[in-house]
């Protein structure tokens, strides 16, 4: 084992936090002490003795067992690899601040418009999605305010990004700050020429949504030929040598093709497999009934997973978001409210959560009113569900209330009208009841149009 970078991780050293981390598709790991000199030793070349060599020359009181116990680690995470690159210790913009929390990725939906009409979208439903977008110059200056709050990681997504001409622009912006650049996409569009420019702006991940592992079942569920012009696309993003992710949102029409659906992404070079069972939001929350699949559904669909993870594991990371609605814990909402994460919407609206436009109260704040920095620490949406303080029975005695915050606050709201309510989602919510099964009758499909 000769460890070094894998592809698409990098290594970046965070002024606003004074601290080392390792940035990699859609994720951020923050290093403590030495475990930053451990990474820029990792060479690609150097043995694992090699590296407590060149460590020892460091530190005085050095334990081989440390580094390698760290080192298998971070393979463990994908972070290094045998024979990976060596660590070129990137330096972000900012000044350190002091402040907290801090966020580490930022949402940033450059639109609503998108060719495809996913029944499971869950982008909101009444909205013009052509109006009033945020101009390049507004979003520049969104990524400078993020880089200076602490953000990371930005996903640029929507609707399709792709539809913004400026998308280039904002992507090098992005990689100029140091932030890790990651695009989500439907693939529909992503031009030879497209990609050549992303991967020249310094696009560092990319995430491909895909419907079904059949061409007529997943054209059927996108609404548009689509499926033929995804293989295409994964064929380019591979081609740049860029990371490549298999997004797939599960629901009743392709849950049982769960394997397949992974074998189609083996195919296609995946480094990474996201199975997420569709979130009742927007267009997804309009059809539940029709996407929700059965108890015995979900159930064979986790044995799949297992079966997936047993036979791509190795070579490809397998992500399987179970159904909260079938397991009886709910998901912990962004990872803490107003704790790691925040979205931008087309429009310039700040929210906690992609969902968090529907709570009732204020007016959720916009960059066109205030700055990123006053949003995230002092607006009220932010505050309104931040740490424990806030939560009723059963959730504030709950021994699990720091791991999973009480749940989804829009699920709760759309299902009981209390945004504080405990999340139904919960096998200890007294409203656990209203989160019904399926029944075997499924009306049709709503498709995703918007005049």
């Amino acid at each position: 084992m000769r460890p070094g970078l894998a592809t698409g991780v990098r290594l970046v050293h965070d002024p606003v936090r004074d601290a080392d981390a390792l940035l990699y598709p859609e994720g951020a790991l923050l290093l403590e002490g030495p475990a930053v000199d451990v990474v820029r030793a990792c060479d690609g070349r150097r043995d694992i003795g090699g590296v407590v060599a060149v460590l020892a020359q460091i530190f005085d009181e050095l334990r081989a067992d440390d580094v390698t116990r760290l080192v298998e680690e971070l393979t463990g995470r994908r972070l290094l690899t045998d024979a990976g690159r060596p660590a070129r210790h990137e330096q972000c913009a900012g000044t350190f601040t002091g402040a907290a929390p801090l966020p580490i990725g930022m949402v940033a939906e450059l639109t609503y418009r998108c060719p495809l009409r996913c029944g499971y979208c869950s982008n909101p439903v009444q909205i013009d999605p052509v109006s009033d977008e945020l101009s390049t110059a507004e979003w520049i200056a969104v990524l400078d305010q993020a880089r200076a709050l602490g953000v990371l990681q930005v996903h640029f997504s929507g609707g399709e990004p792709v539809l913004r001409p400026d998308l280039a622009d904002l992507v090098a912006h992005a990689r100029a700050l140091g932030m890790y650049t990651n695009l989500v996409t439907s693939g529909v569009g992503l031009s030879h020429g497209r990609l050549d420019r992303l991967g020249a702006a310094g696009i560092d991940h990319v995430q491909l949504s895909v419907q079904h592992a059949e061409t007529p079942a997943a054209d059927a569920i996108a609404g548009l030929r689509a499926h033929q012009k995804k293989i295409e696309a994964a064929g380019l993003i591979r081609q740049a040598d860029l990371p490549l992710t298999i997004n797939v949102v599960l629901h009743a029409a392709n849950v049982d093709r769960l394997t397949d659906i992974a074998a189609l992404a083996a195919s296609l070079g995946a480094a990474r497999l996201e199975l997420a069972h569709t979130q009742y939001y927007g267009w997804g929350l309009r059809n539940r009934a029709a996407l929700m699949p059965t108890t015995e559904q979900v159930r064979r669909s986790a044995i799949a997973a297992r079966e997936v993870h047993e036979r791509y594991g190795e070579t490809m990371e397998i992500v399987y978001v179970e159904p909260d609605h079938y397991t009886g814990r709910p998901k912990p909402c962004m990872n803490g409210w107003g704790t790691r994460q925040f979205a931008v919407s087309p429009t310039g609206v700040v929210l906690p959560c992609l969902a968090a436009a529907q709570l009732p109260g204020p007016q959720p704040p916009s960059v066109r009113r205030d700055d990123l920095a006053t949003i995230w620490h002092d607006a009220e949406l932010f505050n309104r569900f931040r740490g424990t303080a806030w939560m009723p029975e059963p959730c504030r005695s709950c021994e699990l209330r720091e791991r999973d915050f009480g749940g989804c606050r829009c699920q709760a709201f759309q299902l009981t009208g209390d945004q504080t309510a405990t999340d139904p989602a919960c096998s200890l919510s007294p409203d656990h009841g209203l989160v019904a099964p399926a029944g075997p009758r499924r009306p049709l499909m709503i498709a995703r149009r918007y005049r």
